[in-house]
Parts: structure tokens; C-alpha cells; sequence
């Protein structure tokens, strides 16, 4: 049996993947959903301000470490993609696959920032302009979405290529919002890579919850 470790992306908790994690635990897989630094509802201002991504891969690190997790599928959404990729390098041989979820899938000195595509670029700077150091939530969506640590978005990620070895690397595409995504192509790199395994998903962005029945059985994949 296998043992998830589920990362939401920007703005969200662990209830982002409400609606997947029964299915993963009914087929007898353990499952985690984590909330990053910065994110619960309980966070205070400096603990948002100071957040950044090396943060957020220290969250999932600690979170193997007390768990004893020694063989981890990381499953990263959206943002998240920067965060499983950080801790993966980091985990000396704990990850034993990856799975961005329409996420993305950085290379070594890149960032959210750069790897965005101008219109979420923009989202992200007028959010930013209350305070310089949180990002609010896009209008509409779930209420329970928090703002998001500005300086997770603009640090960049060092990668050794430690990440590189994880043994099963895989990437879902959600192509049911392509007048907005910036995926399109990252998608196409990762096809021709024969490391990577690419799935496609007809949903929007939050395909954990348009179609949670999908998505679990593209992480119960053989």
C-alpha cells in the first residue's frame, strides 16, 4: 500500500483534497493533506509575512520526519508543483514518485514568478498590493481559501537534480481552462521526455474537486 502526501496549491488547505482522500483511503492506501506555513486559518501576520517556498518544503519534510514516511508519493496542485519538487531534492531517497497536478515543474533557479504566465503574474501583484506581503484570494471560489505568502512566489528553488532521481515522475494536464493556463507548454516538454508519464485531464484547474473520481484513479495507477 502506498502512502500520499497531498499538497495543495496557492491559497488553500488540506480540505482541497476533501473529496479525493476518502478514495484513496478506500482503496487501503494511508493518506496525508497537509496545510502549509501561512495558510491556517490560525496563522498570524508574521508567520504569513515570513513564509517563503524553502518554508513550505521544510512543512513537507517535518511532516515525513514525524511520520516516519519513508516511502512517499508527493502529490503537489498548481503552485504546490515548486514545493514537492523542493522537498523531493531534499528528502535523500524518501519520494518514491511525484505527481504534479496540473503543477507546476520547475528547473533549478526558476520561480513561481517566472514560470507564471502573465495573467496569473497579475492576479498575484494587484493581490499583493494590500499589504506587499500576502496575496489575496482571486474573487469567487471557496470561502475558505487564506492569503498566500507573497515571497513563496518570488523565491527562486535550487535543485541539485536529487528530484531528478525520484523514480516515478508524473504530470497531469487539465485542459478544460486553456484560455488561462500556464501549463500548456510545460506540457509539451514533459511528452517528450521519457521520464515523465503525462495524463490528460478534461476539467479545469481544480480538478480535485470538478472530478475527484479522475483524479484518485490517476493516483491509483499502477
Amino acid at each position: 500500500m502506498a502512502t500520499f502526501v497531498l499538497v495543495p496549491g496557492a491559497w488553500k488547505g488540506s480540505w482541497a483534497f476533501e473529496a479525493v482522500v476518502p478514495l484513496l483511503e478506500r482503496a487501503g492506501h494511508t493518506v496525508h493533506a497537509l496545510t502549509l506555513t501561512g495558510l491556517a486559518p490560525d496563522d498570524d501576520t508574521a508567520t504569513v509575512a515570513t513564509a517563503n517556498l524553502d518554508t513550505h518544503a521544510d512543512d513537507v519534510l517535518r511532516h515525513l520526519d514525524r511520520h516516519h514516511i519513508a516511502s512517499a508519493t508527493l502529490v503537489g496542485h498548481s503552485y504546490a508543483g515548486m514545493v514537492i519538487a523542493a522537498a523531493a531534492d531534499r528528502a535523500d531517497g524518501r519520494i518514491s514518485r511525484l505527481v504534479h497536478l496540473d503543477a507546476f515543474v520547475p528547473r533549478d533557479g526558476e520561480s513561481w514568478w517566472s514560470s507564471a504566465n502573465e495573467y496569473f503574474r497579475d492576479v498575484v501583484a494587484a493581490g499583493a498590493a494590500a499589504t506587499g506581503y500576502a496575496v489575496r484570494p482571486p474573487d469567487g471560489g471557496d470561502p475558505r481559501r487564506r492569503p498566500h505568502p507573497l515571497a513563496s512566489f518570488l523565491q527562486t528553488i535550487r535543485l541539485t537534480g536529487a528530484a531528478g532521481r525520484v523514480p516515478r515522475r508524473e504530470f497531469v494536464y487539465c485542459s478544460g481552462w486553456e484560455d488561462r493556463t500556464p501549463f500548456a507548454e510545460l506540457r509539451a516538454r514533459l511528452e517528450a521526455d521519457p521520464d515523465w508519464q503525462v495524463h490528460d485531464l478534461p476539467t479545469g484547474h481544480d480538478a480535485m474537486h470538478e472530478a475527484p473520481e479522475a483524479v484518485a484513479a490517476i493516483l491509483l495507477g499502477d
